[in-house]
């Protein structure tokens, strides 16, 4: 595929992430077993996950600099993890536990599986839990439904906010535009969004809201933006749809800029707060999301977006906030083309990082990290189908 020319990017746009760097083993099946049932894989490719790892990889690819605070373990994973984060760009500086790989020679696939291998068994023994362990996933990806399931073993010792030097901490945060969490290490990210707030730097901060966790809500106290999964807006918030869950965020976070809820096949909804505009027209949640549905061109493959005007935007028994709301759709790829959705949702976040760093209007933000989230969709692993800016598809969005 053929890259096209795009003017050049600032220097100065740097995204610090806190959060997950794992590493995945991904396993393609005909389908998922049933218990007690004993399958073969279709595909096997060993590579770097995690929320975080996943989002400020996709940020390294589309051309900003990345940032990533995060810990490993010194084996065979952290090693993997740290070299494939290097490889694509992001700075691992700021990891803590982690390994000096200026010996560290790249590896074959074969070569990281039996790396891997030897590390669990090793893990069983005990023998590797009293150096601790990287992260690592498991990933069952079903070729019939297109769908993953995702078996986590964390990191141990898990990572505590004070590893982080305050040096470090300040160095991390030194040029950087914006800070993005992931709220898998919930308490060092607090920790510096605190430091953003008490110096009064003008970082924003992003949350990644994929489910209730631990200090989300610490974190959603801090966040100037929230993307969600498609289920978080009304756990969160308890509200009787997806419409009125989003007015909900937005008045109990004032704070908050904008809150968008990613739905897979069917986009995404954003509202965005406004306040330098107070318009007159009331009009339901509901029924405004409804009618921006009915707007979309259903008939174009690539993702598009639908917006309101600036409006009283009300969810019955809960307020009225003034905002816009936006539609956006998710490209329409061929069942064909469709191979493993595993880190869609970090991808779109890469994405929209991207997007605010580089003041990218709403209308054109939502297609165009529907494009990249539809890119990483077509390819085993959360990585391995991530574009670069330089990629042909994403140049209508880059062009404008």
């Amino acid at each position: 595929m053929s890259s096209v020319s795009l003017p050049p990017l600032l220097d100065n746009l740097t995204v610090l992430g806190c959060g997950a760097a794992v590493v995945d083993l991904l396993a393609a099946v005909a389908a998922y077993p049933e218990p007690d049932d004993k399958i073969r894989t279709t595909s096997l490719k060993v590579q770097g996950g995690g929320n975080a790892g996943n989002a400020l990889t996709c940020v390294a690819r589309l051309g900003l600099k990345s940032r990533l605070i995060s810990k490993v373990a010194d084996d065979a994973q952290g090693r993997s993890i740290l070299e494939e984060l290097q490889a694509d760009g992001v700075d691992t500086s700021f990891f803590v536990g982690s390994i000096d790989l200026t010996h560290f020679k790249s590896s074959s696939l074969k070569c990281k599986e039996a790396q891997f291998e030897q590390q669990l068994v090793g893990f069983r023994d005990g023998e590797v839990s009293k150096e601790g362990n990287s992260p690592f996933t498991y990933v069952i990806v079903d070729n019939q439904t297109k769908t993953r399931t995702c078996i986590h073993t964390p990191g141990y010792p898990p990572m505590r906010p004070e590893e982080l030097s305050g040096s470090s901490l300040s160095s991390a945060l030194d040029g950087a535009r914006l800070f993005y969490s992931d709220v898998r290490l919930h308490e060092t990210a607090l920790v510096i969004a605190q430091e953003i707030q008490a110096t009064r730097k003008n970082i924003p901060v992003l949350v990644d809201a994929e489910k209730k966790r631990e200090g989300l809500d610490d974190l959603l106290n801090f966040s100037d933006y929230v993307v969600c999964s498609a289920t978080f807006p009304q756990v969160w918030t308890e509200a009787p749809s997806i419409g009125s869950a989003l007015v909900s965020m937005l008045l109990r976070l004032p704070k908050l800029k904008f809150v968008i809820v990613t739905l897979g096949e069917d986009g995404c909804i954003m509202l965005e707060r406004s306040v330098n505009e107070s318009p007159e027209e009331e009009m339901d949640v509901d029924s405004l999301v409804e009618s921006l549905k009915q707007r979309k061109q259903d008939d174009i493959a690539i993702p598009t977006c639908v917006s309101s005007t600036v409006t009283k935007v009300r969810a019955n028994g809960i307020g009225t906030v003034n905002a816009r709301v936006f539609v956006g759709t998710a490209e329409k790829i061929p069942p064909s083309e469709v191979i493993d959705t595993t880190g869609a949702g970090d991808a779109f976040i890469g994405a929209v990082l991207y997007a605010i760093c580089t003041n990218m209007p709403p209308e054109i933000m939502l297609p165009f990290a529907a494009q990249v989230a539809a890119a990483g969709c077509r390819a085993l692993g959360a990585r391995t189908g991530l574009p670069h800016r330089s990629d042909p598809r994403l140049a209508p969005f880059l062009h404008i």
